[in-house]
Order: C-alpha cells, then sequence, then structure tokens
C-alpha cells in the first residue's frame, strides 16, 4: 500500500474509519470482478486502485453504499 495515497485519500475523507471502511469495501468489489473507475498500472495492488479512486473523486460514500445495496432496498 502507498503512503502517499493514503495520504492523499485522507485529505478528501479526513475520517480514518470511514477511510478505511471505504477502501475495504471497494477491494471487495475489485475482488468480486468490478472494473476499475481509474487505469490501473501493471501489477497495482487493489488497494492503490481503490485510493486512486477515491483520490480522483471516481467513488464516495453514497456510491459504494448504493452499489453494495441488495435489490429493491433502494
Amino acid at each position: 500500500m502507498n503512503i502517499a495515497l493514503i495520504e492523499a485519500a485522507r485529505e478528501r475523507v479526513p475520517s480514518v474509519p470511514v477511510l478505511v471502511n471505504m477502501v475495504s469495501k471497494r477491494v471487495r468489489q475489485l475482488n468480486s470482478g468490478d472494473r476499475p473507475y481509474v487505469k490501473p498500472a501493471v501489477g497495482e495492488e487493489k488497494t492503490d486502485i481503490a485510493l486512486r479512486e477515491i483520490i480522483e473523486d471516481k467513488i464516495d460514500f453514497a456510491k459504494l453504499e448504493e452499489k453494495s445495496a441488495p435489490a429493491g432496498i433502494l
């Protein structure tokens, strides 16, 4: 995990627990086959991809919650 990406993501999401939850949820989505919203570098870890998505404002907590909600709940 890239420390510079963590610091940059903390500027967008100052709450560490919220940031951890966002990255964790997004990594689970990526591991289950979701496509990244940024172009991954060769060999880039999924955590770094999730952090870059947060930094580039491609995802936010509301979008993650909406995407992971079971059908019929929204």
